[in-house]
């Protein structure tokens, strides 16, 4: 909706449901965005200006944890996938976030790391929204 390219790196058998990606397309095609699919990574932050990624293994999904740690090993964001975004680029999750899976140290806790802003800002909205549910 905004005109944002988005490119998202995971596995076979773990993209986005076709539906929302058919949906995304349709908006970026009114914007002049795109909306990528890969299974390779270091295509998927290309000069990217953001870094996003989340746990591999969310609440509901812990029967598969051992297999899905196995699996996402390649989509590490770690400091040589960083490099192949842009200079300036800056990384995201959503937290709670596990060192060494999804993300190396030097990443979550290094200087292009914006997750704990991301945290306290997400935090401002849904208070504002509760609020606002409230009244």
């Amino acid at each position: 909706m905004l005109g944002v390219s988005f490119t998202c790196a995971s596995p076979t058998g773990y993209w986005i449901k076709p539906e929302i990606v058919s949906e995304a397309k349709k908006f970026a095609t009114k914007t002049g965005a795109t909306i990528i699919e890969t299974i390779n990574p270091q295509t998927a932050v290309k000069d990217a200006d953001i870094v996003y990624t989340d746990t591999w293994v969310s609440m509901g999904n812990e029967i598969e944890k051992e297999k899905r740690l196995k699996i996402f090993v390649p989509y590490q964001v770690n400091k040589q996938l960083m490099e192949k975004a842009k200079k300036d680029a800056i990384f995201m999750h959503d937290l709670p976030a596990y060192r060494g899976n999804e993300v190396t140290i030097d990443v979550i806790d290094g200087i292009q790391s914006v997750v704990f802003q991301q945290a306290e800002n997400r935090m401002w909205a849904q208070m504002a929204l509760i609020l606002y549910l409230l009244k």
